[in-house]
């Protein structure tokens, strides 16, 4: 009920993962703990895309398919590929055949170079949208996470990214984003993780 379950170690964590072993590893080690390097936050970008309207634990256990395919996610490596790379992503049934999602990677990949060279880093341009504290509820529990699919902030960013030209970023997937990249700490309130993701916001360096 309060959206926590425990797990075999006697630690209560948010109910999302479900004990599922590889799931509980990205809820405890990866979801929410800030990123800045450029690479990794395309990457979490482009599959919280491929990841709409599917569960995000099927992402998770084709993401080594996903890197392989898309070349680790190197954006300026992406942004000089030609069409020929779309078909040949559209055989490959390690990976979400869905056209245009795979598409939005090389079409995001030219955005991404052009937003680096424009504020010096993916992160910096990102980390720029934190919300403030004031912004934030004062307490998260469950029924703030699950009445609060998109933010003022998501929105926000959504609209600056779809400006630039990006695609597949909505105010959800954008939420999603911010949420796996640290910007925002939604471990529920009791979940084990939340002081330790704190803790490392706290102590994490915003890029300028």
């Amino acid at each position: 009920m309060d959206g926590l379950i425990v797990g075999e170690d006697g630690k209560a964590r948010c109910f999302w993962h479900g004990n599922l072993p590889d799931y509980q590893h990205y809820h405890d080690e990866e979801w929410g703990r800030p990123v800045a390097d450029d690479r990794r936050l395309f990457e979490k970008l482009c599959l919280e895309g491929f990841q709409s309207g599917l569960s995000w634990l099927t992402i998770l256990r084709k993401r080594e398919n996903f890197r392989a395919a898309f070349q680790g996610f190197d954006f300026d490596r992406l942004a000089v590929e030609d069409e020929s790379a779309i078909e040949r992503h559209l055989q490959d049934a390690g990976i979400v055949r869905h056209r245009g999602k795979i598409a939005s990677v090389y079409n995001n990949a030219r955005r991404a170079v052009a937003l680096r060279d424009e504020f010096g880093s993916l992160a910096a341009f990102f980390w720029s949208f934190e919300p403030k504290p004031e912004e934030r509820p004062a307490v998260f529990d469950l029924a703030t996470l699950r009445a609060n699919p998109t933010t003022a902030t998501s929105t926000r960013l959504s609209k600056d990214l779809k400006k630039r030209g990006w695609s597949f970023v909505g105010p959800t997937t954008v939420y999603a984003f911010m949420q796996a990249m640290g910007m925002v700490n939604d471990h529920i309130e009791g979940c084990a993780c939340r002081a330790e993701v704190e803790d490392a916001r706290n102590i994490f360096r915003r890029p300028v």
